[in-house]
């Protein structure tokens, strides 16, 4: 009888063991995003379980952990953002796609096991070295997409790794090299996928810009030791008659939320124009949720406008929740606009600014309710010594605002 009993539970486990698919190989994989028909944007990520690999883009290891297997399909996604890697396993190769369904885009991804190389090297040499700053403009001829940066780059031997900072932000971890007489660098952060490509001299950049498959721009560059981008103070300010900021909008609660509510009331606020789908953003609130925590005692306050792209509002709450999960997020995020992160639009429910200039943008408020400061755009860590700055600039400001009295009660 026992045996009887037994036959059954064996063969499901054995069902169950065949029907289990096989895991990615544990140790370094090459991936490329064909961006172009001739262009792909390499990576490398390195599998450390069943359940958990790292992408690597120069000092920058993201954790995988949300990663599910069906069959021969293995789809895994970074933190907090939406986009994920669809692909199929045969013969120790990855094809498939990496996807970002709120905007219907569609990447195609393959990935080989055992190969550690980022780029493939035509030339051993490194014709110039990049080293430095750089004056950049992106689609120099075209007025309408024209914006200028500042190239920061580190080169070691054919190793190239930097960022290129804009009025808006920063291109964050960028990873690759000097092959010749031609720069490439690559990053992926589950969110964006940039691929930049230029011939260089020593003086000089022509290159190209590949935002994965949808746009691709051309931007120039010279090298410049003592050029800076416009003050990030400067950008962003109050139209005239103004000198505060008044929003309505809802928590994930359907809660109503405005700056004169009590846990507003004399304390100094910094509201945060932002999306749950911007790196930029990402690296901004990891700095302010730390910042929040350690200064709970204090009469300071942090609220997040979020500008989402999402089709829905349910899916636009669920990456706001994402993202408050994924960090640790302890102040209120608001859903300020979904299905579309236009500016125009999100000027519009923000009449008392000039424009929004960029996702983020940081908006001080003293304790009288008054705007002190607007902070365009974010230095992340990928930037260096602007990140050092801005962390400086920030804490010094935000004790001026501290020390200051608050409103006189009613």
């Amino acid at each position: 009888m026992k045996k009887i009993l037994l036959l059954p539970i064996v063969m499901f486990v054995m069902s169950c063991n065949v029907n289990r698919p096989k895991a990615l190989a544990e140790g370094v994989w090459r991936a490329e995003l064909q961006v172009t028909e001739t262009e792909v944007l390499p990576f490398n990520f390195e599998v450390t379980s069943r359940d958990a690999l790292k992408i690597f883009n120069a000092d920058e290891a993201i954790m995988v952990t949300d990663i599910n297997y069906s069959n021969d399909t293995i789809v895994f996604k970074a933190p907090v953002f939406e986009g994920y890697i669809e692909a199929v396993l045969k013969n120790g190769t990855l094809k498939g796609n990496f996807i970002k369904e709120s905007l219907d885009r569609v990447v195609p991804f393959t990935a080989r096991f055992g190969e550690e190389t980022r780029f493939e090297l035509q030339n051993q040499t490194a014709n110039a070295d990049v080293s430095g700053n750089w004056e950049t403009v992106f689609s120099p001829n075209n007025e309408a997409d024209r914006y200028i940066a500042k190239g920061i780059f580190r080169q070691e031997g054919q190793s190239v790794t930097g960022t290129f900072r804009t009025t808006t932000g920063d291109y964050r971890y960028l990873e690759g090299v000097m092959d010749g007489d031609t720069m490439k660098l690559s990053t992926f952060d589950g969110a964006h996928a940039f691929l930049f490509t230029a011939k260089v001299t020593d003086s000089t950049m022509n290159g190209m810009f590949y935002s994965g498959n949808h746009w691709e721009e051309p931007f120039v560059a010279k090298r410049n030791a003592s050029y800076e981008l416009p003050d990030a103070n400067d950008l962003t300010f109050l139209n005239e008659g103004y000198d505060t900021l008044e929003f309505t909008f809802p928590d994930a609660e359907g809660n109503q939320v405005s700056l004169s509510d009590d846990r507003f009331k004399n304390k100094v606020v910094v509201v945060q124009i932002m999306g749950t789908w911007c790196p930029n953003c990402l690296d901004e609130s990891k700095y302010y949720s730390e910042f929040y925590d350690t200064n709970a005692e204090k009469d300071i306050e942090f609220v997040a406008l979020a500008f989402e792209y999402a089709k829905t509002e349910e899916k636009a709450f669920q990456s706001i929740k994402r993202l408050k999960d994924g960090i640790g997020i302890q102040y209120p995020i608001l859903l300020a606009q979904y299905g579309t992160s236009s500016k125009t639009e999100a000027q519009e429910k923000l009449p008392m600014l000039n424009h929004v200039l960029s996702y983020p943008t940081s908006i001080f408020i003293d304790k009288k309710g008054k705007v002190r400061k607007i902070h365009t755009g974010f230095n992340g860590p990928a930037t260096g010594e602007k990140f050092v700055e801005f962390q400086e600039e920030f804490t010094t400001f935000i004790s001026e605002l501290l020390e200051e009295e608050g409103a006189s009660a009613l």
